[in-house]
């Protein structure tokens, strides 16, 4: 939703087509010895080549790398026990070599492209490249695959790599496993030096804390866990799983992290250091009501932790946040543009909404009580997020997915890798990722293996493609640069964005062009609104593509891959119309785009066109929208404000309204004494409308002064719907704009 899908472009198409036969190609040599004609000289001296160009390629401009991803494939379930050893010389092209593993070492330095790649080695002394995907890029930093690292690939797969050459591709991260070169399986020749086997508890956690304090956190967790597998005192074990899950919480493993002090706490029930990491791997993992509970105690025992106090003040307005929806919109602003990547330290609001099924689209969210338009239905921290930076250096990728015929260019690679480490780092958030819609992809019914998750990296990309969305660095921003385009609405509703997330909650609102609902974005905090009155028990719905600038081919629109057909009054009239009709409403279009370019002084011409649109629609505007007329008119409501005919503009501003589905009563002219301004019905909500409100509030003015400032609270909390708070309406638009439509051209 909103990400640049370019499947249909006929350059990124072109690409799938040559990807796909690639595949095909490859899949030609299925079986045969991945045996590379290449001496290990001439691979070691390819790869170590192409490092260094690109270490020395030219920087300053915006790349597009392409991401291939494969036909899809289950990860390793079957126990290391179960499994046995496989030489490079054995492994076959394009095959999953099932209930075997596969012992190398890397003998080159990290390389990252799309992957994290190296030369690896065997026992024997045969390269082939390694291709690491989704994961961490601290992987190609001098704590990661430096060269010498030992690895078990579980159930190896070789493949033809786009130059022709092999290499080991592994996508998921249970199928790699690094291997402690203390271990057992790592073979004498391969170690550094000997380790002595009655080495000590207490030897090991120094080892673990050396580690530690040179950022290595990987090595200092395998030295804590020896040492805790060491039989230490009870004073030591207390020790060495405090700093274990210190380095579990700088690594992101809050589980992991929690399950340690939870040991400890049981041995030791009021640990400071206990109950202080307790209560921070509680907030990472969004368990806010615990965290505060361990922060109380904290406090009453140890009231001199200044660190923890800090501390609990943050979790408990992160509580304050997550039970009554109230927010700082304008230090969210702030912090959303000072922050690379804008990652906000907020919490998700869950209003009066609860998801239940429906009768024909699968689940979706339903109210719970009454609301009115602009309220807060749910304010969402991002599960992930991807951010991309625009007009910068920063490389954009193409990802390819043919299983899904999928072209898209932003960060959606970056995204699957994201939650992929999330959910292999932190297994507790699996069950309610795993839930979200994933049309047919049936993976593996196996969480973990040898006490590691496993997670589906394919299942995970699924579910981003059917649950992301593309989002701006704020909705403020966006809508500014389309207020400051040209008038043309059409053209400001329908955007993609590079950037991506995906919000859970709002994963289960279904589609509709008649939608109530509109989300906004502050960072990665989505923010949802209704955009009309609802009932109880009111199924809440947004577009997952804007009616506004529809195609016409594109009716209804396409949701092949959410399974349903959108089946709104707006499709249904498309569909019902005769070709006759939509093509004579499409000729009074283009005659409409002429005259506005040509004939802005012959404004009876533009109205006499307007008319004749209307004539094209049949049932009232009411029932179902208009979406045609939306744009003209308000255009030509714009030009009547300018030359300050202000009768003319406010007949075309409530045009533009009814246009959209809008019922307004006691705005016409001339005004009846004391007859409120009220909508009675709320329309289909976008960035127009605030602008059209306030051409309505600045004619008021002059023509009905009691009618302005009603006019101008609409136009709030139309602003509040499009972007997602109205702090900062006053910056935005006013009164004294020298525009027709109150917006402000300083608005920053």
């Amino acid at each position: 939703m909103d990400t640049h899908d370019v499947s249909d472009v006929p350059e990124y198409f072109r690409y799938l087509q040559t990807h796909r036969q690639n595949l095909k190609n490859a899949q030609a040599l299925k079986g045969r010895p991945a045996k590379s004609p290449k001496s290990k000289d001439e691979i070691l001296m390819q790869f170590m080549f192409r490092q260094m160009m690109k270490t020395e390629a030219p920087g300053g401009t915006t790349n597009i790398r392409s991401s291939f991803l494969p036909p899809a494939y289950p990860p390793c379930h079957t126990p290391f026990s179960k499994l046995s050893k496989v030489m490079i010389k054995n492994l076959c092209l394009e095959t999953h070599h099932r209930k075997r593993y596969l012992l190398i070492r890397t003998v080159t330095p990290p390389g990252t492209m799309t992957a994290v790649m190296g030369i690896v080695e065997d026992e024997n002394g045969s390269v082939l490249m390694l291709q690491l995907y989704n994961q961490e890029q601290e992987l190609s930093n001098t704590h990661g695959l430096r060269e010498g690292t030992v690895l078990v690939v579980k159930e190896p797969y070789v493949k033809v790599m786009a130059d022709g050459d092999y290499g080991i591709r592994v996508d998921h991260l249970s199928d790699v496993w690094f291997v402690p070169e203390f271990d057992d399986l790592v073979p004498l020749s391969w170690r550094k030096r000997v380790t002595q086997c009655d080495e000590d508890a207490s030897s090991w956690k120094e080892k673990g804390s050396g580690h530690f304090g040179r950022g290595d956190y990987r090595s200092a967790i395998q030295c804590y866990s020896k040492a805790l597998d060491a039989h230490p005192s009870p004073e030591l074990a207390v020790i060495a799983q405090l700093n274990r899950s210190l380095s579990f919480l700088k690594s992101y493993r809050f589980d992991a992290a929690l399950k340690d002090v939870e040991h400890v706490l049981q041995v030791s029930e009021l640990s400071e250091k206990g109950l202080f990491r307790k209560a921070q791997a509680l907030y990472q993992l969004r368990r806010f009501k615990e965290s505060c509970e361990i922060h109380a105690t904290l406090a009453e025992k140890y009231p001199g932790n200044t660190q923890a106090a800090h501390e609990y003040s943050r979790a408990s307005a992160r509580l304050m946040e997550q039970d009554s929806g109230n927010y700082e919109f304008r230090k969210m602003m702030l912090e959303a543009k000072k922050r690379r990547p804008p990652t906000l330290d907020r919490a998700t609001y869950i209003g009066p909404v609860t998801v239940k099924q429906t009768q024909s689209h699968g689940r979706g969210l339903f109210t719970t009580e009454a609301v009115k338009a602009g309220d807060l239905l749910l304010c969402e921290k991002a599960f992930a997020h991807a951010f991309h930076i625009k007009d910068t250096s920063q490389d954009l990728r193409l990802l390819l997915n043919v299983d899904m015929n999928e072209a898209t260019i932003g960060t959606q690679a970056e995204l699957i890798e994201l939650i992929t480490q999330k959910l292999y780092k932190n297994p507790s958030l699996m069950p309610d990722f795993v839930d979200l819609h994933h049309g047919t992809y049936k993976s593996v019914d196996v969480l973990e293996v040898d006490g590691i998750p496993v997670v589906d990296t394919f299942l995970v990309e699924r579910i981003i493609l059917l649950n992301s969305f593309g989002c701006p660095l704020s909705s403020r921003e966006s809508h500014i640069d389309c207020m400051k385009g040209d008038d043309d609405t059409a053209k400001k509703t329908n955007k993609q964005f590079h950037s991506c997330g995906v919000w859970s909650m709002a994963s289960y609102i279904n589609h509709s062009c008649l939608s109530n609902a509109r989300r906004s974005f502050i960072g990665d905090m989505m923010i949802v609104r209704a955009s009309r009155d609802l009932p109880p028990n009111t199924e809440i719905t947004f577009w997952y593509k804007s009616p506004m600038s529809r195609d016409p081919k594109e009716i209804p629109v396409n949701l092949k891959h959410w399974g349903f057909k959108c089946d709104c009054i707006l499709c249904q009239e498309a569909r019902g119309a005769s070709s006759s009709v939509l093509s004579n409403r499409n000729r009074i279009l283009a005659d409409l785009q002429r005259l506005f370019k040509t004939s802005k002084k012959n404004l009876r011409n533009i109205e006499d066109r307007i008319s004749n649109l209307t004539g094209t629609y049949s049932r009232p505007a009411s029932e179902v929208p208009r979406l045609t007329l939306d744009s003209p008119c308000l255009s030509l409501a714009a030009i009547y404000a300018s030359s300050r005919k202000l009768e003319k503009s406010v007949e075309f501003a409530l045009k533009t309204l009814e246009s959209l589905g809008f019922v307004v009563e006691g705005g016409n002219l001339p005004h009846v004494s004391n007859a409120p301004l009220i909508v009675k019905k709320w329309g289909l909500m976008n960035d127009g409308v605030v602008g059209c409100w306030m051409i309505l509030c600045l004619a008021y003015r002059d023509l009905a002064p009691t009618l302005a400032s009603q006019a101008e609270g609409y136009a709030r909390v139309s602003y509040k719907i499009c972007v997602g708070e109205d702090d900062t309406f006053d910056k935005t638009y006013s009164r004294l704009s020298a525009r027709a439509d109150g917006f402000l051209m300083t608005a920053k």
